[in-house]
């Protein structure tokens, strides 16, 4: 049996980054507090807005992965026409939640550009900064629902189990 060929996938590349990077954020703050008795303010910040931004990434790898909630036991008794429905309406809501989040996002960046104009704490940088990280990393929330809808549909011509 040959090795299958991993492909490069750039949202895991993403994940990852920002997982070493917040890890590496919260070890250099240990032990600078520990051999230091200095904490750096803005790693607090930093830590908060990748773990935002990773989380959706990670939501979107989640979803491809059937990571979602569903009613896998009521999904199963449907009929095979039934459950093609399902499926569709599912991944229609999923994507429907995540365009909202991204409307409510970009709202909250045209208000921080135009009206508020906060600065962060840590480093004194424009909180909006932080915001634009959702709507461009939901496209792998999206990629992700595709995926998923894509998989279980073609799946239901072998069976048609979750």
């Amino acid at each position: 049996m040959a090795a299958e060929k991993r492909q490069f996938r750039l949202d895991h590349w993403i994940a990852a980054i920002l997982l070493f990077g917040m890890a590496s954020i919260a070890f250099i703050n240990v032990l600078s507090r520990y051999l230091l008795h200095f904490s750096f303010a803005a790693t607090e910040e930093i830590t908060i807005n990748m773990f935002v931004w990773l989380t959706v990434v990670g939501t979107g790898i989640a979803f491809e992965r059937g990571g979602q909630l569903g009613m896998v036991t009521l999904y199963n008794i449907f009929p095979k026409r039934f459950k093609k429905a399902v499926i569709i309406f599912g991944s229609s809501m999923s994507a429907a939640l995540f365009i909202l989040v991204d409307i409510f996002m970009i709202q909250a960046i045209y208000q921080e550009l135009t009206l508020f104009e906060a600065i962060s704490p840590g480093l004194g940088i424009p909180v909006w900064i932080y915001y634009v990280g959702v709507p461009v990393l939901s496209v792998y929330v999206f990629a992700g629902i595709y995926r998923d809808a894509v998989l279980r549909l073609g799946g239901l011509q072998d069976g048609g189990k979750l």
